[in-house]
């Protein structure tokens, strides 16, 4: 009996033995609404996990058209995160009506709330009606933007692996801690940076940035919409002119996805110094995750306001 022939006996022997060592684990795909929460996922669900995403950062997440290709991401995925609030009640239910997927429904193990567990701003008091603009009615959606609330995320996201894939637990616990702490650190280091603007105040074109705002004791004295989603008229931008300099506002604060001529049409008229920050991760703009949007973002106000006379 040859060498060879012993060998391949050898392994059907064994092969019982052998199987549960080249048993590969099944890697969990994640689709997300927006780049924040897909940056999240990543560092929780580490190898463990696929993630994908919607909405990419540069797009306004409140305005995605419901593309086929999205209803494929969703027909396949184990868990589905989504902002909430009504950040993306425009399109999210008839993706997820539309998938066929019944692990990612809600109320189903597999979908995620990011919202829960976040200490919410501006919820609404009385009747909420589309008189008033785009007003949610269970609070601000744009909590990432508060940079202490990626921690209630990552733990949601957790929670949400855990259910679908309890034999992950001790890499989603181990990599929660670590993401814990490297924000901790950040906070304080951001905090520390930011903090010769406490007092400050803005001009905001949309309201997406309470949360932040607020992390970092700035005020935002008014806004460009005059409600949210509703586009000015010229009395409004008249108005707004007059309070940016009666209140000393130096800064004024734009997305990059809406059209930047009324903005620069303010500033010009104001002398306030326009501001256009990302609000979402964006690999492709090189914001590749949470830690690198908070850098970016303050990296620009600072030099904006020092460039204004606030040292």
């Amino acid at each position: 009996m040859n060498l060879t022939r012993l060998l391949l006996i050898a392994i059907f022997l064994l092969q019982p033995f052998l199987q549960p060592f080249f048993v590969e684990a099944k890697t969990i795909r994640i689709v997300t609404t927006t780049e924040d929460l897909a940056a999240i996922a990543r560092d929780i669900g580490g190898e463990r996990v696929s993630v994908d995403f919607i909405a990419k950062g540069v797009q306004d997440p409140h305005f995605i058209d419901a593309k086929p290709s999205y209803l494929l991401k969703l027909s396949r995925a184990d868990l589905f995160v989504e902002i909430g609030l009504g950040l993306e009640s425009g399109w999210v239910p008839t993706l997820l009506s539309g998938s066929r997927n019944g692990r990612i429904q809600p109320g189903s193990p597999g979908y995620v709330r990011a919202a829960d567990g976040i200490a919410l701003l501006e919820i609404p008091v009385g009747r909420v009606d589309r008189s008033a603009g785009d007003v949610h009615a269970e609070g601000n959606p744009h909590y990432w933007l508060d940079p202490a609330n990626g921690k209630a995320i990552a733990l949601s996201i957790t929670e949400g692996l855990l259910r679908i894939d309890p034999e992950g637990k001790a890499t989603y616990h181990q990599n929660l801690q670590r993401f814990t702490e490297r924000l901790d650190a950040a906070l304080l280091r951001w905090e520390a940076a930011m903090k010769a603007l406490e007092g400050e105040k803005v001009v905001t074109y949309h309201n997406s940035w309470p949360y932040f705002l607020k992390r970092f004791g700035i005020k935002a004295v008014d806004y460009v919409e005059p409600k949210p989603g509703i586009p000015p008229a010229s009395a409004h931008l008249k108005q707004l002119i007059e309070r940016i300099s009666a209140e000393g506002v130096k800064i004024i604060v734009a997305e990059p996805y809406f059209d930047q001529k009324v903005p620069n049409f303010l500033a010009e008229q104001s002398g306030a110094r326009l501001v256009v920050l990302p609000p979402s991760v964006s690999t492709g703009a090189g914001i590749e995750d949470y830690f690198q949007l908070f850098d970016h973002l303050i990296e620009l106000l600072t030099t904006a306001f020092k460039e204004s006379g606030v040292q």
